[in-house]
């Protein structure tokens, strides 16, 4: 399988022409303040510069990245600057949608899978309670003489307990599945855009 179709998911690739007259030696060193932050290592090779990232800070404006490559290019129409970067945290919101789905589905399985114990055991009782006659005592609860000669009210019925009868919910799943769908695709339109933005304003600014 070739992984190209795929790694659009947490690569970004781009490229930018660089202002008329500036050499690749001009363009990597007003770059180069991008990579001299904390947790992050690179080396220059001719037209070539790669860099890797590892306990980044939050404060890097690169530090949804964790590695890369940019390399210079002579067109005809001039020199163009090319990247190719990874990123880890764009894989893991892309993924985590997908778990949070399986989730849901196991949860639904299970909710099928302990119905008909359930439904089975609903038919028996009714079966069992219609061989019954109705006991007043056990609809009625009895009520203490002194209470009830000093007015107290009469004590209430006892509520059947519901609380085994309820089945785990999908839906905390579904919804976290749509926020970290929703951050991906945030994520990966605006991070493509903010690192253009900051290698255009490092290349053509002032």
């Amino acid at each position: 399988m070739n992984l190209r179709f795929i790694d659009w998911i947490w690569h970004v690739r781009g490229s930018m022409p660089l202002a008329p007259g500036h050499s690749e030696e001009d363009a990597f060193d007003r770059l180069d303040p991008l990579f001299r932050q904390v947790g992050t290592s690179h080396e220059r090779t001719g037209d070539t510069l790669v860099f890797r990232k590892k306990d980044q800070a939050a404060q890097d404006k690169m530090s949804v990245f964790d590695g890369g490559t940019l390399r210079i290019e002579n067109g005809v129409a001039g020199a163009v600057l090319r990247y190719h970067l990874t990123s880890r945290a764009l894989l893991g919101c892309f993924l985590a949608p997908l778990l949070f789905l399986g989730f849901a589905q196991f949860t639904v399985a299970m909710g099928k899978l302990e119905k008909p114990p359930a439904e089975a055991a609903g038919k028996s009782g009714k079966a069992a309670d219609a061989s019954k006659k109705p006991n007043k005592k056990d609809a009625e609860p009895l009520q203490n003489p002194i209470d009830k000669a000093l007015g107290a009210p009469a004590p209430e019925k006892k509520k059947k307990d519901k609380g085994g009868d309820e089945k785990p919910s999908p839906t905390p799943a579904y919804v976290f599945a749509a926020l970290f769908a929703a951050l991906y695709v945030v994520g990966r339109i605006l991070e493509d855009r903010l690192i253009k933005a900051l290698f255009r304003k490092k290349l053509l600014g002032s």
